[in-house]
C-alpha cells in the first residue's frame, strides 16, 4: 500500500477522517484517511501518495502535487 498513489474523495484534514480511493488488487478500494503531518487539510479531487497503512483499511496520506 505505501506508495501508492489515490485521490480524495472525502475532505481529509484535523479532527476529520477522511476518505480515498485507491487502486488496489486490480481494482478500486475506499480507505479512511488521515493527513500525515496531522494538520494539512485535503480537498475531494486532490492526487494523494499512501506513506502510512494500518490495515485493514487505514492510510495516511499526503498530497503528491503542491498547489
Amino acid at each position: 500500500m505505501v506508495g501508492l498513489m489515490g485521490r480524495v474523495t472525502g475532505t481529509v484534514g484535523p479532527g476529520l477522517v477522511g476518505e480515498v480511493i485507491v487502486r488496489v488488487r486490480g481494482g478500486a478500494e475506499h480507505f479512511l484517511a488521515y493527513a500525515a503531518d496531522g494538520k494539512g487539510r485535503l480537498e475531494r479531487g486532490t492526487v494523494v501518495m499512501v506513506v502510512e497503512y494500518l490495515p485493514p483499511r487505514t492510510v495516511y496520506v499526503e498530497a503528491v502535487y503542491d498547489s
